[in-house]
């Protein structure tokens, strides 16, 4: 197994981690369930969404691409940072539970755009 499929199988797998887990705190938000605060929930993104951003940085070095010049990656980088934002909103940081959903769906539209946009290494993505 080469390092480039190693690293591509460990940011996949947090990829669908990260995600999975999201829509997991998600529904848990909407249901007021108290797991929310469990410590394990408070501590477990942090792990999965660091070693994503590991595997990503180091795919960058393997592939030879990188945001800022590449446009699909700056796009996909644009992209993340919106969905951080949006779903530290959803889960803890919405005011009210009509703002927590809205930032969840919105969490959620972002993440598919990222999602077409490595797949069609497109900035436009979806849009495209």
């Amino acid at each position: 197994m080469t390092l480039y499929t190693a690293t591509y199988f460990v940011h996949l797998t947090c990829v669908t981690l990260s995600i999975s887990f999201f829509l997991v705190r998600g529904v848990w938000m909407l249901t007021d369930n108290g797991l929310l605060q469990h410590k394990f929930t408070r501590i477990a993104p942090h792990v999965i969404d660091t070693l994503l951003l590991a595997s990503a940085i180091t795919l960058l070095f393997i592939i030879q691409q990188y945001p800022l010049v590449n446009h699909w990656l700056t796009a996909k980088f644009l992209g993340l940072v919106a969905y951080i934002v949006l779903g530290t909103i959803a889960i803890k940081r919405g005011k009210t539970k009509g703002q927590r959903v809205v930032a969840l769906v919105a969490a959620l539209i972002t993440f598919a755009y990222i999602l077409s946009v490595a797949i069609r290494r497109d900035p436009m993505g979806f849009f495209g």
